[in-house]
């Protein structure tokens, strides 16, 4: 009711008059961090005490989930609210088109003072949206805010490169030991592997001290109370099995709100949402029609009742990620149904993750036989047209239900549904292929 109320309030005054009242928006995304590779989602070793900070003081989000796990064609998503094959930008590196409409460009025609921070992977169509752009990597997040205007309503996108790879030793003073490492089913427990998430979970700690240090100056400025902080991933871990596929450990994202003046501290919800909601949601906080444009569902109904309810199923795409690739898939809160259309294409991750630690110690595993069938995964072929997950049972995704008669009737039940999104959504499958660009075991350039 009070957000509501807050709405109607923004609706009928000036934005000068309400620049107090209207809420302030800081997104952290970070690039290529998995869901639960952080103390706030039970991570036992990973050091990110401001990331467990904004979870403590907000609200977590236990059921987050990106639209696809891919850098540029998921922050394009989460800006305007759409689908990637919906935005023009499905693929890596394609920019976002001029046509588009984002929650930056709605906030400043709000009045809304308006900056990015660290990466930009959009193309140059939505620079006109931001009234500055703090390119680099040094202390460009903490600049961004230091040097906004204190007399308007901001909003910052806040685009972290950490921890995108490669990897390197010494990122931090006081680097993980590989015995830290969390290391799934999925990937082998071998001192490669171990070492590469180390130095991963590195990256995540120094990208933390970053976001502590935004957080401070905020409180230095005495914005905190009325200022909307959103953490979020824009994909998952950047290792076989993970970025750039529709499992739960590529498209499950961390989501943590902080917003002392409306949001409970400490609280989770387990309600379902989709990135493609933050940004009607940005703009229902501001007190903005959300417009056609937007595909996504407001979520602040759940940042006053975190058992309210946004929607039943969201969805997810792999399209060209280095390489060739086209899946769908819905998840709903129990099960996840997955449509191949590529059955001759292994499922190879990036070609960085390609040339990193972990897929060539796999690879070497593989020629001895000596990976176990889980590891195996990424390599089959052919891949199966269609998979079906009881995450309640089997959150690693591992047992493929999709032919067993017990379940015929979810797998039914969920491709109908997928199948309507697909007509809703206009989705279509590529008429051609792209040519290969990398190799699929070494990760360098063919061409």
């Amino acid at each position: 009711m009070r957000l509501m109320l807050g709405g109607m309030l923004l609706l009928m005054c000036g934005s000068a008059a309400c620049a107090e009242e209207r809420p302030n928006f800081i997104v952290f995304i970070a690039d290529d961090m998995a869901w639960d590779d952080c103390g706030a989602y039970g991570h036992p070793h990973i050091r990110t005490p401001n990331i467990d900070g904004l979870a403590r003081d907000g609200l977590r989000f236990d059921s987050a989930f990106l639209t696809c796990s891919s850098c540029s064609p998921s922050r394009c998503s989460i800006l305007t609210g759409r689908y990637p094959h919906n935005t023009g930008a499905s693929e890596l590196h394609q920019p976002l088109p001029a046509d588009q409409i984002t929650v930056a460009r709605r906030l400043k025609e709000a009045g809304y003072y308006t900056a990015s921070a660290g990466k930009w992977h959009i193309g140059p169509s939505e620079k006109k949206n931001f009234d500055r752009i703090h390119n680099g990597r040094e202390k460009v997040w903490l600049q961004a805010i230091q040097q906004r205007p204190l007399d308007q309503p901001f909003f910052l996108w806040m685009a972290f490169f950490d921890p995108h790879r490669p990897y390197q030793e010494g990122t931090i003073d006081e680097p993980h030991k590989p015995s830290d490492a969390v290391v799934p089913p999925y990937l082998p427990d071998v001192p490669e592997t171990r070492r590469d998430l180390a130095m991963y979970y590195d990256e995540i700690a120094r990208m933390d001290g970053v976001i502590g240090d935004v957080l401070a100056e905020l409180d230095k400025q005495g914005a905190a109370d009325n200022t909307v902080v959103v953490f979020l991933s824009d994909n998952g871990r950047p290792f076989p099995r993970g970025k750039t596929t529709v499992y739960d450990s590529g498209v499950k994202t961390p989501w943590i709100v902080r917003w002392p003046k409306q949001v409970t501290a400490g609280g989770s919800t387990d309600s379902l949402i989709s990135s493609i909601d933050l940004s009607p949601t940005l703009l229902e906080l501001a007190g903005l029609d959300v417009g056609p444009t937007f595909q996504g569902k407001s979520f602040s109904a759940v940042l006053s009742d975190p058992n309210a309810e946004v929607q039943d199923a969201v969805f997810a795409e792999h399209n060209w990620h280095d390489f060739n690739a086209h899946s769908r898939a819905i998840r709903t809160a129990q099960y996840k149904f997955i449509d191949n259309t590529y059955t001759d294409l292994p499922g190879t991750p990036p070609a960085d993750a390609v040339r990193g630690e972990t897929y060539q110690a796999m690879l070497k595993l593989r020629a001895q036989g000596k990976l176990t069938a889980d590891q195996q995964q990424c390599f089959t072929l052919p891949r199966p047209a269609e998979e079906l997950y009881d995450l309640q049972n089997d959150p690693y995704e591992l047992q493929n239900l999709a032919n067993d008669p017990q379940f015929t009737a979810v797998r039914d039940q969920l491709r109908a549904k997928l199948s309507q999104w697909k007509q809703q959504t206009n989705d279509t499958v590529p008429k051609t292929r792209r040519s290969p660009k990398f190799d699929r075991e070494t990760g360098e350039r063919l061409q």
